[in-house]
């Protein structure tokens, strides 16, 4: 008999999840906010923030006017970024799970030339074939959309019950909550253990790593 995992999606965001680079957006967040003349708060920053980041700046009292420039300018300020790497562990807790025969992908707020750069230089592409961007024009979390074309293109979505949304984001919890996936927060400068729980995590993690120990148990 065909062992179930063969046929359940684990799908995953990028940022704060699987690389450590919350610390390049949030300084290049900073910075734009400063150039449209918002002063910067990390509460409010972390009350705000959304992976729709016109929304997210709305928020912040960025005016309507600036928000364009708001978007261009953080993604020059974001592409100057290279000492980001993926958080320890990640890549190997990846390929256990293709080893133990699930199917994964990603849904990113993130643009796709940036990720897709990401992806070549860490070695990521063979294990998250299936990617949903920011910027491929379907609607954004907590929205379900996004994590349904993933399941669709992985051939799950009639198992979405069984599928695993792993994010650092309460937005991403509450976008596998409305696809009726489980939600597994990592805690994260943007997503702590309680709001992680209260926007509809299954379980909490400290790490991708951790999680798949728990979930497959202890590597070799």
């Amino acid at each position: 008999m065909q062992d179930r995992r063969a046929t359940d999606a684990i799908v995953f965001d990028w940022d704060g999840t699987l690389i450590d680079s919350l610390a390049a957006v949030l300084s290049a967040n900073a910075q734009v906010l400063a150039e449209c003349g918002v002063e910067f708060d990390m509460e409010r920053y972390r009350a705000a923030y959304a992976p729709d980041w016109r929304l997210m700046y709305q928020r912040l009292g960025v005016p309507d006017d600036r928000l364009s420039f708001a978007g261009r300018r953080w993604l020059e300020l974001y592409r100057d970024t290279d000492d980001m790497q993926p958080f320890p562990g990640a890549g190997a807790a990846l390929r256990r799970l293709a080893d133990a025969g699930f199917v994964m992908g990603i849904v990113t707020a993130g643009d796709r030339v940036i990720v897709e750069a990401q992806m070549r230089r860490f070695g990521f592409e063979d294990l998250l074939p299936v990617r949903v961007y920011g910027d491929d024009g379907i609607a954004a979390k907590p929205h379900p959309e996004p994590l349904l074309r993933v399941l669709d293109a992985l051939g799950t979505r009639a198992r979405a019950i069984h599928a695993r949304y792993v994010g650092d984001a309460p937005d991403d919890m509450r976008m596998a909550r409305a696809v009726g996936a489980r939600g597994i927060g990592i805690v994260s400068m943007v997503g702590d253990h309680d709001s992680l729980l209260d926007a509809g995590a299954a379980e909490v993690q400290p790490s991708v790593a951790v999680w798949v120990a728990d979930l497959l148990g202890p590597g070799r």
